[in-house]
């Protein structure tokens, strides 16, 4: 059963080493990504399951202990999903590394010291199809267990003329009605989301939110948004549903 839910974005900027001279400028992102955790930890799961946007190489599942790190944004920063270094084994079992989305995951649950449940990770493709989010949020919804989710992905990324997908005039307006949605815990309208649109915005949440929308289908939980901006013309969010 879903208990609770965060929602983060996943730049790699989150990490301070990988922001460099600009990490002040997600500060306010950074602090609302470590209220949403603290919402996970109060809601007292038997397990945390991450889930992150993923390129082919880097879908399916993560146990805990898996490892990935940043040296492909150019610093030596390696992370570890779940558990602290005396107490989560190796488990080299899943996919390596994580998938970046996983890894900013694994940053943040190691920056609050995470030690509410065991931790596992879920890379899904950002085109997989809108049923099979739903279906995949469905069955995670359905184990045995309280379980909370920590869904990572940006919104689009056109937001302004410097950002990675260029101006789109749509862009704003996406946003928005995903800030609505995750700050209301509308199911029904994540599960409405355009995957085409999405993927024409870059927005790289869209397939994890919907896996969320599938746990939450007919689960009684409230949302709350803590974050929203569009800093270097991505828009990132952070929420709460408990």
């Amino acid at each position: 059963m879903l208990v609770a839910a965060a929602v983060c974005p996943c730049p790699p900027l989150l990490v301070p080493d990988v922001a460099a001279g600009a990490a002040p400028e997600l500060d306010a992102a950074r602090a609302a990504c470590t209220d949403a955790l603290g919402v996970l930890a109060a809601a007292r799961p038997d397990r945390l399951v991450v889930v992150g946007p993923a390129g082919e190489d880097g879908r399916g599942p993560y146990p805990e202990g898996s490892r990935g790190s940043f040296r492909g944004f150019g610093v030596d920063v390696e992370v570890r999903l779940g558990g602290d270094a005396a107490g989560a084994p190796e488990n080299p079992a899943g996919p390596s590394p994580l998938p970046a989305s996983l890894a900013v995951a694994a940053w943040l649950l190691g920056r609050t010291n995470w030690s509410a449940a065991p931790v596992e990770g879920l890379g899904v493709e950002e085109s997989l199809p809108a049923e099979r989010c739903l279906r995949t949020g469905e069955h995670l919804a359905a184990r045995t267990g309280r379980v909370a989710l920590l869904v990572m992905g940006d919104a689009s990324a056109c937001r302004t003329l410097k950002a990675p997908g260029y101006l789109d005039e749509r862009a704003a307006g996406f946003d928005a009605e995903v800030a609505r949605a995750l700050g209301t815990a509308d199911v029904a309208a994540l599960t409405a989301l355009d995957p085409d649109l999405a993927h024409e915005l870059k927005a790289s949440g869209r397939a994890p939110w919907q896996i969320l929308a599938g746990a939450a289908n007919s689960t009684p939980l409230k949302g709350t948004l803590l974050y929203e901006d569009a800093p270097y013309g991505v828009g990132y969010l952070v929420a709460t549903w408990s």
